[in-house]
């Protein structure tokens, strides 16, 4: 893996790869994540999607891709730390394998330049079609969120328990900004989104690492610059002195129970492995105890938030066993705090994050979502640096760092009929 700076504040990583028959090719501007600019940033790419100068609709550019042996290029929207990443990955057919060595790595990459620094206009600014049509499958999209009540039920802790800070805001906005958006801001906000967010672009492919910096040096020559902000470095969740407690009823046969936990502690390492002894794992505490051994969830489990210092429980239960799921999900953080475990669980745990870690290179879509992580929230490490890191923390340091861990907030999605 290289990195290196193109231009200001645009980046390349290349991750040479000679195993796959595709090649990866992504562009992601990075902005601080903001309430008021989020379903914004979400709707742009969408929009710039739709079409470019030369290939004005949906037809022309599925036509020009059709040409390039059927590559893809999609529109993405990610949430890194405190960031919000919007841009396109393309995927499309290694060098090594077109029919008589045909070079796809050049005309793809400009058909990205092309898609962000010249899109389809109308008098100064987006297709009104292209606009009303992708606004309105954005709000869609933030609606649809409440059908899946384990996302909703995620969503809403994390919301309750960050509001007021950036990490609390949704990866598409809310539907109240989203509604507000106009043509015209929009234009406004990608003129100053191309012109003033970090731009990281990723490869992944068998070319030369010279051939692909003169590929995009070219494809996005075009590509204003003026004072490119700083990305956002994610500031520590205070803890509250007192637990925050929430609860919402709706038409659910199913409880949601989400718990939010602070970590005190800035070893990283030893609280990704006690997570994953907590709840990050199949063989981890609240899977084989609270869910198979007590059988009081539907499904338990854990998440560590790295960049904020943060772990979540998301759980499904009857809605009278809420006591009983509570009492013993802590019980559980309370036996790994204390050590109470089993060799195989440390080197189940171990054996996971390490698997994990050592699986990423077998998708050149695994790479580049790590890769923008690390980018996004300033990180350096590779998946083989923190495989290392995981080999060796040793069990007290784990249990040092879980010691740090607090409840902070807790959200119950409960059914009417319990409410009453």
């Amino acid at each position: 893996m290289t990195r290196k700076q193109l231009a200001d504040g645009v980046y390349l990583t290349c991750l040479p790869a000679r195993k796959f028959k595709t090649s990866l090719l992504s562009a992601q501007f990075v902005t601080p994540l903001r309430k008021e600019t989020a379903a914004g940033c979400a709707l742009l790419p969408a929009v710039l999607r739709r079409g470019t100068v030369t290939y004005p609709d949906m037809g022309s550019l599925a036509a020009r891709l059709d040409r390039l042996y059927g590559a893809r290029i999609d529109y993405t929207v990610r949430k890194k730390g405190e960031n919000q990443c919007v841009g396109f990955v393309a995927s499309f057919i290694d060098d090594s394998f077109t029919p008589g060595g045909e070079k796809l790595l050049e005309p793809v990459a400009d058909l990205l330049g092309e898609l962000v620094c010249d899109p389809a206009t109308r008098h100064g600014r987006f297709v009104p079609a292209y606009f009303e049509s992708e606004k309105t499958n954005l709000i869609d999209a933030i609606r649809s969120l409440i059908n899946d009540k384990r996302d909703y039920a995620d969503s809403r802790l994390l919301r309750e328990m960050c509001a007021g800070e950036p990490y609390g805001v949704p990866r598409l906005g809310d539907e109240m900004e989203a509604e507000r958006l106009q043509p015209k801001k929009l234009y406004a906000l990608y003129k100053e989104l191309i012109s003033t967010a970090r731009l990281e672009l990723f490869y992944s492919g068998s070319a030369d690492r010279r051939r692909v910096e003169q590929a995009l040096l070219s494809a996005f020559s075009a590509l204003p610059r003026d004072v490119v902000r700083d990305i956002a470095v994610p500031r520590d969740h205070v803890a509250r002195q007192e637990v925050l407690r929430i609860e919402e009823a709706m038409d659910v046969t199913q409880g949601k129970l989400g718990m939010g936990f602070s970590c005190g502690s800035d070893d990283t390492v030893a609280l990704l492995m006690g997570n994953t002894l907590f709840g990050g794992s199949s063989n981890s505490k609240l899977f084989l105890n609270v869910r198979e051994k007590l059988s009081l969830c539907y499904y338990a489990s854990s998440l560590y938030h790295r960049q904020k210092g943060l772990i979540t429980v998301s759980s499904g239960i009857e809605f009278d066993k809420f006591q009983q799921a509570y009492d013993e999900i802590l019980a559980q953080l309370e036996a790994v705090r204390k050590g109470d475990l089993e060799d195989w669980e440390l080197e189940g745990a171990k054996s996971t994050l390490l698997n994990a870690y050592a699986s990423m290179g077998d998708s050149q879509g695994k790479l580049e979502n790590f890769y923008l992580g690390q980018a996004a929230t300033g990180q350096s490490e590779t998946p083989e640096m923190l495989a290392q890191q995981v080999r060796e923390v040793t069990p007290e340091r784990i249990f040092e760092a879980m010691g740090t861990v607090t409840l902070d907030t807790v959200y119950f999605l409960k059914g009417k009929e319990a409410a009453e």
